[in-house]
């Protein structure tokens, strides 16, 4: 876990911005918890986040932490996942590339793939309904495949 201090920069003008465009209060506990987000990587759910927040001896509580999560998702800082679990997921999202997820449900795996033909798919679904499409989620559910079979067996 390492602070990019360019995006960090970047990152904190922008939610600055926000903030006072909503009249929002810009709290010292806000902006620690986007450097703590920003200082990770991957995702992680509200409690990880507290619990790393509280180990630091940061003075926040879990209400501040979900409610700056919201300010952040809002103004795309963040992005939060429903993983097909009760619980929320988030990761960072500014300065990040855009990617998809494969969930996997016999072990709660999580895997991050890109795939360049999906960018070719929003660029055709926008010619064609004249649109910008701002954002996408895909999430393909999967399991493992049982048996000694490997796909180069299935092929041959």
């Amino acid at each position: 876990m390492s602070l990019n201090t360019k995006v960090f920069d970047e990152v904190k003008e922008i939610f600055k911005a926000y903030l006072e465009n909503k009249a929002l209060r810009k709290t010292p506990e806000r902006f620690a918890i986007l450097e703590e987000i920003y200082s990770r990587d991957g995702h992680f759910d509200v409690e990880s986040l507290y619990i790393s927040m509280k180990n630091k001896n940061y003075r926040v509580s879990r209400a501040t932490v979900y409610n700056t999560l919201d300010l952040l998702v809002e103004c795309d800082l963040v992005t939060k996942h429903q993983f097909g679990k009760n619980m929320a997921q988030y990761e960072k999202s500014y300065g990040y590339k855009q990617h998809d997820h494969i969930l996997m449900v016999d072990s709660s795996e999580v895997i991050e793939f890109c795939d360049p033909r999906i960018q070719n798919i929003k660029n055709t679904l926008e010619e064609m309904f004249d649109i910008d499409i701002m954002h996408h989620t895909l999430y393909l559910f999967a399991k493992k495949r049982t048996g000694n079979a490997n796909k180069k067996d299935k092929i041959d």
